[in-house]
């Protein structure tokens, strides 16, 4: 089956086709970690999660890279507000967003490096851009000369007038041409610094990442993943940097970005404050339903995030829990049992929508579509067949993991053996036709959030 793919580069949707038939590499951005991490954050670790469990239905080897950035002016700024050593603070910060995106389902990278482990990557780089006439040395500054580079601008298409307004672009006395960025920069006794050929100092932004991505997957990569926002300056100047350090050569055969989250008409963005955390959401919603709200909307447009949506997604997830809980079965499988599975054991639906560009809108669609079936069977070998591609496609968008009974009855107010007593008691009460007693159970199970559901196999609670 083949698999396609929106390029930024080219605006065009193309057939994926890695450099190697059975290998692929892919690249995405991760956080700098100077704070927790807020649920746009979030998106690209589960956009490209779901396209990396994709792409290992369909190729033996997919070498995913996911990294952090823990050198910054931003990073220096938070350490010296709080008072805490730089490397206490990123080891703290990063581990938080290790936390929080596998509470979102994410899977671990093949590899997460750390711009600081990769010094002398980055200085090694600078010296062939040095060398290659691509770089220049200015009052202790090392920078990359946008003007040696002729496609430069052929990933973001900006006008010059653009690329000087741009995000993160310093105007400065130094540059040779204002879009010039920072290779290298001197640091004082009080900042992080690293001995190099052009004195003490640390890289700029874009370097960390070309150099963390020659040194895991090579010059040339299949795939290089990041929200939109990255388009430019960021992966603008990465492309410049790792075309003309590898003398011209493909960078990145595919880049794919991922839109924003939007509070209102705005970009959820730390700057401008109108952020939520992912910690301070799981107090409130499981990271399943977080998780299930991304994946609501196509990846490529913005999102609008608030509390609709999250209900929204919360009901919908309700709704397929439910349709496991009615195809009855003695399996105690959950989505995860389909980790190592062939392609042939996933639903062609789910299938279809994933490998046109992610679409997982439509697969969750096709979720909601085998829920439908499952109710609608009329003998448990059906029902368990449909059960089994529901928690395969489960399996791909990451949800469905949960074991069905710990899903209905999580956060209970009661513990279970509280419950059971109830319960048990009800049905006694039933028996003996008291029914207005079995109906004051009820009720009381009712008022501490707990509802019951009287099937032909028993009773069956859920937390509301």
């Amino acid at each position: 089956m083949d698999i396609f793919i929106h390029n930024t580069r080219t605006r065009t949707k193309e057939r994926f086709e890695p450099a190697s038939e059975h290998d692929v590499s892919i690249y995405v951005c991760g956080p700098t970690v100077y704070d927790r991490v807020h649920i746009g954050n979030g998106r690209p670790a589960v956009v490209f999660d779901v396209l990396v469990r994709l792409l290992r239905l369909f190729y033996k080897n997919v070498r995913y890279v996911r990294n952090i950035t823990d050198v910054d002016d931003k990073i220096n700024a938070a350490a010296q507000a709080a008072a805490e050593p730089i490397a206490e603070l990123t080891d703290r910060f990063a581990a938080a967003y290790q936390k929080d995106v596998a509470a979102l389902g994410a899977l671990e990278p093949t590899v997460e490096p750390r711009a600081t482990g990769h010094i002398p990557e980055i200085i090694d780089m600078i010296k062939l851009l040095l060398e290659r006439g691509h770089a220049y040395e200015a009052e202790g500054h090392v920078l990359f000369d946008v003007a040696s580079d002729p496609d430069y601008g052929s990933l973001s298409r900006r006008s010059l007038a653009d690329m000087i307004d741009g995000a993160r672009v310093e105007v400065a006395p130094y540059k040779r041409d204002p879009k010039d960025f920072v290779l290298w920069k001197p640091s004082t006794g009080d900042l992080p610094g690293w001995d190099s050929p052009w004195g003490r100092g640390r890289p700029g932004w874009h370097i960390e990442c070309s150099a963390m991505i020659h040194k895991h997957l090579g010059p040339t990569i299949d795939i290089h993943g990041g929200g939109n926002d990255l388009t430019f300056p960021h992966h603008e100047n990465e492309l410049a940097q790792g075309r003309c350090v590898g003398g011209h050569a493909n960078y990145v055969r595919y880049w794919m970005h991922n839109g924003m989250l939007t509070m209102g008409t705005e970009k959820m963005s730390k700057s401008v404050g109108n952020i939520v955390t992912i910690r301070e959401l799981l107090e409130t919603y499981d990271g399943e339903v977080l998780r299930y709200a991304l994946l609501s909307g196509q990846y490529r447009q913005s999102l609008v995030w608030e509390e609709r949506l999250l209900k929204q997604a919360r009901s919908s997830l309700d709704t397929l829990y439910q349709a496991l809980r009615t195809a009855t079965s003695d399996s105690p499988n959950t989505a995860r049992f389909y980790a190592d599975s062939p392609a042939s054991e996933f639903p062609n639906a789910v299938l279809e929508a994933l490998t046109d560009d992610l679409n997982t809108p439509i697969a969750l669609a096709s979720l909601h579509a085998l829920a439908g079936k499952i109710h609608g069977a009329d003998n448990e070998a059906e029902k368990s067949y449909l059960r089994e591609k529901l928690l395969a496609g489960g399996w791909l968008l990451g949800i469905l993991n949960t074991p069905v009974e710990d899903y209905f009855q999580t956060d209970a107010a009661l513990d279970s053996a509280s419950i059971q007593v109830l319960i048990d008691e009800r049905e006694a009460a039933r028996n003996a036709k008291d029914f207005t007693r079995a109906d004051q159970i009820r009720d009381q199970l009712l008022e501490s959030g707990i509802e019951l559901e009287d099937t032909t196999e028993g009773t069956r609670w859920r937390t509301l």
